[in-house]
């Protein structure tokens, strides 16, 4: 796969010629002549190099490469300028530029110092993605008075070991935040270890949570531990448990009860140290009324509960929200007309944080590297929102398949498009349908 080259320049000889050079040697090339124009591009393509003229119509290169170095610090940056500004090419090495060229450019010379710079700009990716792995990104959750009142639980929560639970509609963030409470908590040094118990049934649940021994049924070749032992010492985080099958339930009540397990088809007892996170979009109280749910697993795992606000509920964090979601999709230099945020503003997003992040990531493609407009947003419309939902009164498989119609109306029934518009599989798709449709 070629290496991507951005050349910034307002002399179109010299866009010219370093673009049909490079382009001739395997390079996969782009031009820009303005300091505005390359903004646009970078926004909308990943680069692996940057050949920068200093001196641009719109504005000094200089001040642009400390943005580029935070938002892109993989990118290899090499300035082009003339003879006389030698001082300035050095200030903008300190500024985070890897090598300088003068002008006229030997060709042959660009290409040592391109490659040079490449190698470099892997050097770096290494060095980041070690950092990453070492240091985990901050979450963003908002600043309205109701997700504050959730970080204030949340910190209490990461202070102590007791069971937490969290509830909220899907797509709300409950994964997010169940991470946020392992890192701020004594057992951060540990792992945190997550299952979604709706994607499992079964034994297939159990032997994930508790382990087996060779021979313990036909395809157990070999002793394989189960989530619950690598979780010792860190927490143990159970997402969707209202899922989870009322003989799996009564297993597990019995490892929190007694912090004792048995792999399956295993005899000797094995302990495990973990901290227990749950997780759930139902009603579990409802759920223990209909015997759907066991009472005691219940009691045990929501000792310290906490609802997650539905999106709509908490529209002022939509601005900053966008901006964090758009950071993280790449797209830092993307700007949010008054327009676009308006229609945001406005949705009564069902999938929540969720959906914000896929339609945004949606806009993206359909905008190529253009400002935003309503219609890089297709169904997307405003709506009336009314004045007080609570989460286990209205009705959200009704209001799922809706949206899910929505989608298959606006996307001419193909089902791959909406599976992804929504950041669900295929599969997943399915069988909402299949439940939609009995349902009706």
């Amino acid at each position: 796969m070629p290496s991507h080259i951005l050349i910034v320049d307002d002399d179109p000889g010299t866009l010219f010629g370093f673009s049909k050079y490079l382009s001739k040697i395997g390079y996969a090339v782009r031009e820009a002549s303005t300091l505005s124009e390359a903004q646009e591009v970078i926004s909308s393509q990943r680069f692996d190099a940057l050949l920068l003229d200093l001196c641009l119509p719109d504005g000094n290169g200089i001040e642009w490469i400390p943005v580029l170095r935070e938002n892109f610090p993989d990118l290899s940056i090499i300035i082009i300028t003339g003879l006389g500004d030698l001082p300035v090419a050095v200030e903008a090495m300190r500024c985070g530029a890897d090598n300088f060229l003068t002008k006229p450019v030997d060709m042959a010379s660009l290409e040592i110092f391109l490659r040079k710079s490449l190698d470099q700009g892997a050097l770096r990716r290494k060095q980041n993605a070690d950092q990453r792995l070492a240091k985990k990104e901050e979450v963003y959750f908002g600043q309205s008075p109701a997700i504050q009142k959730v970080k204030e639980l949340a910190a209490v929560a990461a202070k102590t070991d007791t069971p937490v639970l969290l509830q909220g509609e899907t797509g709300s963030g409950k994964g997010m935040l169940a991470k946020w409470i392992h890192r701020h908590s004594g057992r951060k040094g540990h792992l945190f270890v997550e299952i979604n118990c709706s994607g499992l049934r079964g034994d297939l649940l159990s032997s994930e949570l508790f382990g087996v021994v060779r021979g313990a049924f036909t395809s157990a070749v070999q002793d394989r531990p189960g989530l619950i032992e690598v979780a010792d010492g860190g927490s143990l985080f159970l997402d969707e448990i209202g899922d989870m099958e009322l003989g799996v339930q009564a297993q597990f009540l019995k490892v929190i009860e007694e912090k004792n397990f048995r792999r399956l088809g295993e005899v000797k007892p094995r302990r495990s140290d973990f901290r227990l996170i749950c997780a759930t979009h139902k009603d579990l109280t409802k759920e223990v009324s209909q015997e759907q749910f066991r009472k005691e697993l219940f009691f045990r795992i929501q000792v310290f509960p906490i609802l997650l606000p539905p999106l709509r509920e908490r529209l002022e964090d939509i601005p900053h929200l966008v901006t964090f979601l758009l950071r993280t999709l790449g797209a830092v230099f993307t700007k949010i007309s008054p327009e676009v945020l308006g229609l945001l503003m406005t949705y009564t997003w069902p999938g929540n944080i969720r959906e914000l992040r896929n339609i945004l990531e949606r806009a993206l493609v359909l905008s190529r590297g253009a400002p935003f407009s309503p219609a890089h947003f297709p169904g997307i419309s405003q709506a009336t929102l009314p004045a007080e939902l609570d989460l286990f009164s209205r009705n959200p498989k009704k209001e799922e398949g809706t949206r899910i119609q929505s989608l298959l109306n606006e996307f001419g029934g193909d089902k791959i498009k909406v599976a992804k518009a929504l950041g669900i599989s295929k599969a997943t798709l399915y069988r909402k349908l299949k439940k939609n449709k009995k349902s009706n």
